[in-house]
C-alpha cells in the first residue's frame, strides 16, 4: 500500500561529519537504508572545498585538479546512483559550497589559480561572511564556470535534477565592490554604487543579476532534460535577500524553482511552526504551495531534533498541504541504533510515497489555470443565454 500523495521525503549527504561516500560499500548501505526507512530522494554532496565528489574536467581544466583527493580512483556519484536505481530513489546533486570558494583559507585553491574571480567587499579585501571566502557570484566569468559544473553533472549521469543553496545562487550583500561590478552600476545609474551594501536600489541590482544567473541556469538545464529538476535550499527570506541576495520569492514568481527547501533549522517546534506559517500566509499561494518542502535541521553540533518534534513538524506541514520536508543530514538518522529512522518509519514515513512528478509540483497551476477556463466557459455560456 502507499501513501495516495506524493511526497517529497529526502535527506542531504554530506562529505563533512559523515563517512558515507568513503566507500563503495558504505554509499550501497547508506542508500539501502534510506528506501527501508520510507526516504526517495537523496540529495548528495558533489561541489564542496573547491572540489568536486565525482572525477571533473570542467574543474580539471581550470584549476587542474579532477576530484576531492579523498575520492581519488572512485566515482562515489557514479556509484550511488547504481545503488539508487535499484531501490528506486532519486538523486539530486548538491552544489554545497555553490558560489563560496574556501573556509577559512583566505579563498584556498580557487583564488590562489584564478586571483581575478574574487568577491571584493566595500574596504576593497576579499569577501569573507561567517568564515567563508567567496568567488564574484556576479561576474560572468564565475558564473560560467559554475553553470559548466552543472551541465557536466547532468550530461554524464543518469541524475533526477540539480540542487543549489543558501550559496548558490548566493552573494554576501557585503560584495559587489569588484571594479567590474562597480563599473557595471556607474554606466546604468551614472553614480557610484553605495558604501552602504544594504542601500535598498544597491541590494535589488545585485540580487536580480542573480536571478538573470538562475534563470539562464534554468533554461540551459531544462533544453538538456526537460523533467530535470531544479532544487534550491535558500536561506529564509527576506533575510536571505538582505544579507545573501537571494530573491527567492521572485525565483518563484518567475518560475525558476521546481522545488524550494528553505532552511528553517530552527531547535523547537513553535519557532518552525511560526515561520512555516509566515510562508503559507504570505509567500506561498495554492499554485507555489506544491513546490515547498522545508528543510529540517535533524543534527548539527550538539544539537539533535526530538521524536516529538520531529513527528510534530511533519504532521504540522501535511494539515497546511506541503507535502515534503528535505532533513539536513543523514548522519541524524543513524544515531542511538538509528532512532530516528525508526520514529519515521513507524509513524509518518510507515507508507511508501512516490515522489512527485513535475506535473504534480505544477498542480497548483493546473488547478488554478482549470478553474480560470471554467470560469470563462460560464461567463460565455452566459453571454449566449
Amino acid at each position: 500500500m502507499t501513501n495516495d500523495n506524493p511526497e517529497i521525503r529526502g535527506v542531504w549527504l554530506t562529505a563533512t561529519d559523515s563517512k558515507v561516500l568513503n566507500s563503495q560499500q558504505n554509499v550501497a548501505e547508506a542508500i539501502q537504508f534510506l528506501a527501508e526507512t520510507g526516504f526517495n530522494v537523496v540529495f548528495p554532496v558533489v561541489w564542496t572545498r573547491g572540489t568536486t565528489i565525482y572525477p571533473s574536467q570542467v574543474v580539471q581544466q581550470t584549476f587542474g585538479t579532477d576530484i576531492q583527493p579523498l575520492f581519488t580512483g572512485r566515482d562515489p556519484l557514479a556509484e550511488l546512483i547504481v545503488e539508487a536505481q535499484q531501490v528506486g530513489l532519486k538523486v539530486i546533486p548538491w552544489l554545497e559550497y555553490g558560489f563560496a570558494s574556501s573556509y577559512n583559507l583566505n579563498g584556498g585553491l580557487l583564488l590562489a589559480k584564478k586571483p581575478e574571480w574574487a568577491a571584493i567587499d566595500s574596504e576593497g579585501n576579499l569577501l569573507k561572511k561567517n568564515g567563508f571566502e567567496w568567488l564574484n557570484a556576479l561576474d560572468p566569468e564565475v558564473q560560467g564556470f559554475m553553470l559548466s559544473l552543472v551541465l557536466e553533472i547532468i550530461k554524464n549521469y543518469a541524475v533526477d535534477g540539480i540542487q543549489g543553496d543558501d550559496r548558490f545562487p548566493a552573494l554576501p550583500s557585503e560584495g559587489g565592490y569588484d571594479r567590474n561590478t562597480m563599473g557595471r552600476y556607474r554606466q546604468q545609474f551614472g553614480e557610484e554604487p553605495p558604501k552602504n551594501p544594504k542601500d535598498e536600489q544597491w541590494l535589488q541590482w545585485r540580487a536580480d543579476i542573480l536571478t538573470e544567473f538562475l534563470t539562464q541556469l534554468y533554461q540551459e538545464v531544462k533544453a538538456v532534460n526537460p523533467n530535470l529538476i531544479i532544487s534550491i535550499a535558500p536561506n529564509i527570506h527576506d533575510w536571505a535577500y538582505k544579507e545573501y541576495l537571494q530573491d527567492s520569492p521572485t525565483w518563484i514568481e518567475k518560475g525558476l524553482v521546481d522545488i524550494i527547501h528553505p532552511q528553517i533549522y530552527r531547535r523547537d517546534f513553535a519557532a518552525y511552526k511560526e515561520i512555516v506559517d509566515r510562508f503559507v500566509t504570505q509567500q506561498f499561494t495554492d499554485t507555489t504551495l506544491p513546490r515547498l518542502a522545508p528543510g529540517i535541521l535533524m543534527k548539527v553540533g550538539s544539537y539533535r531534533i526530538s521524536p516529538e518534534y520531529l513527528i510534530q513538524s511533519i504532521q504540522y506541514n501535511r494539515s497546511l498541504g506541503i507535502f515534503g520536508e528535505v532533513f539536513f543530514f543523514y548522519e541524524g538518522l543513524r544515531e542511538n541504533n538509528n532512532a530516528l529512522a525508526q520514529v519515521l518509519q513507524q509513524n509518518p514515513y510507515s507508507q511508501p510515497a512516490t515522489f512527485p512528478s513535475l506535473l504534480d509540483l505544477n498542480r497548483g497551476r493546473v488547478v488554478r489555470t482549470t478553474l480560470s477556463v471554467f470560469q470563462k466557459l460560464i461567463g460565455f455560456l452566459k453571454n449566449l443565454i
